[in-house]
């Protein structure tokens, strides 16, 4: 585990206090530690370390935990941490009372990840964020700046 697994507390915010703020203080609030990191950052050792509106970070580190049968990272790691900072992104432009779901993703793989790639950073930003439906890209990105994997998404957002 890194750092910043091992300092989280880690659980699920019941839904009756996620609808009484918006989406980005929900966010803000999770980053902070007011409210606990969901578990699937725990299993796969990232977590969200910065929020805008509209902008998400995540950051984690891939090591032999989620290696494939080949040796390196299995993309649905790098999927998974995409997924996750893109639809956050969307999360960050909702009211209170909002929830959305992802739709459907897309990723691209471009450069494969090892245990000695390091530190990965997932930056999601929205492209479009409507009353149905928001769009939103992402880029995972290793330490010296090079993208490893990058995607969009597409979410359904409702009352």
């Amino acid at each position: 585990m890194n750092a910043v697994s091992q300092q989280r507390n880690y659980g699920v915010t019941p839904l009756d206090k996620v609808r009484t703020m918006s989406g980005l203080e929900f966010l803000q609030a999770w980053i902070d530690g007011r409210l606990p990191s969901p578990p699937i950052g725990h299993v796969f050792d990232f977590d969200a370390v910065a929020v805008e509106k509209g902008r998400v970070l995540f950051a984690g580190t891939p090591d032999a935990r989620f290696y494939n049968p080949i040796g390196t990272v299995h993309g649905g790691w790098a999927a998974t941490l995409l997924d996750s900072c893109m639809a956050c992104a969307v999360h960050s432009t909702l009211e209170p009372g909002q929830g959305y779901t992802t739709l459907e993703i897309k990723i691209n793989y471009v450069r494969a990840m090892t245990e000695s790639t390091g530190r990965v950073e997932a930056e999601g930003k929205v492209v479009h964020a409507g009353k149905q439906v928001a769009t939103a890209e992402g880029w995972l990105r290793d330490a010296q700046g090079r993208i490893v994997a990058h995607g969009s998404t597409t979410c359904m957002v409702f009352s």
